[in-house]
């Protein structure tokens, strides 16, 4: 539904893009990380006809983004960093402009307004002005507008930026639900548990460049497999569980002198972890903590970018 091959953008004498690939299935949702200035929002710009590339190609939904941006405008929909509201306006007439906008029938632009009013929650807050709302029910108001032709491709850069936790959660919800229904989903975010939770698959750009793609399950796999790791009650403790540990798994323990501590990795995360605390409870060993730790999608994003999550 979206491809890419070897986009190419350049500012000036910068390079924003220096060969971007992308390949996004039908009804899946696709991550686009990266840290700041790597190029997300310029491969969103392209991708949406709102920039021209300087070399390569695209297509999303079968329309060239060059060729054929007109009429891939109307396959699309698009909700920036920012929402794109009329403060002036009631909820329900800025969705009837946007309607308007897409030169859909007044009937048709008002019978969408009404359902995505319902859908969003927002049916109350209707009539009131938009000035008056709330961040979340702004950023729910600007997802609806952004579906007011129904499109087969979703556009959302960063999509909860400074949202509560309970209005992230609605939103995600929200996103849930279009793509079973078949919309396909591309989003960028600073937030790397949300395309951790939301994502088929995450792309990371950095500099201009595709750094890694894949699920988050192999990105996170990048940078090692799974980790028990033990507190001792003691440094006495640590001692001894240091050679239990050593008699027990393959891997070599890294030690924490200071917080009494050791991390091992294994393969096998839940049958090593069983061994472990039956190993030290045979052996009389007291802990404060014993658990099992996998890599984060920031773990995998730092390394690959060698940048803050951004």
């Amino acid at each position: 539904m979206i491809y890419a091959e070897g986009l190419r953008k350049r500012y000036g004498p910068t390079e924003a893009l220096r060969g971007v690939d992308l390949d996004v299935p039908e009804g899946s949702v696709c991550g686009l990380l990266g840290p700041n200035g790597a190029g997300k929002t310029t491969v969103v710009r392209i991708l949406t006809t709102l920039l021209r590339p300087d070399g390569g190609t695209a297509r999303v939904a079968g329309c060239d983004v060059v060729r054929d941006a007109a009429r891939l405008r109307y396959r699309i929909g698009l909700a920036g960093q920012h929402a794109a509201l009329d403060e002036l306006l009631t909820g329900w007439r800025n969705l009837e402009m946007f309607g308007r906008l897409y030169h859909l029938p007044r009937r048709t632009a008002r019978r969408r307004a009404d359902e995505l009013l319902e859908r969003f929650g927002l049916a109350d807050a209707g009539d009131r002005p938009v000035r008056g709302y709330s961040g979340g029910m702004r950023r729910r108001l600007d997802l609806a507008a952004s579906l007011i032709i129904a499109p087969a491709v979703l556009f959302l850069d960063e999509p909860t930026t400074g949202l509560d936790p309970r209005s992230r959660l609605a939103l995600w919800d929200e996103l849930r639900e279009l793509v079973a229904e078949g919309t396909t989903l591309l989003l960028t975010t600073q937030y790397l548990d949300e395309a951790d939770h939301l994502a088929d698959q995450v792309v990371v750009v950095d500099e201009g460049r595709v750094a890694a793609s894949g699920s988050p399950s192999q990105l996170k796999a990048k940078v090692g497999g799974d980790r028990v790791t033990v507190a001792f009650r003691d440094a006495e403790g640590l001692d001894e569980g240091v050679g239990v540990i050593r008699g027990t798994l393959p891997g070599e323990p890294e030690i924490d002198l200071g917080e009494r501590r050791l991390v091992v990795p294994v393969e096998d995360g839940a049958t090593s972890l069983i061994k472990v605390a039956a190993a030290l409870d045979a052996a009389g060993i007291g802990v404060d903590d014993l658990g099992l730790r996998r890599p984060t999608l920031d773990e995998a994003f730092l390394r690959l970018t060698g940048a803050n999550a951004a």
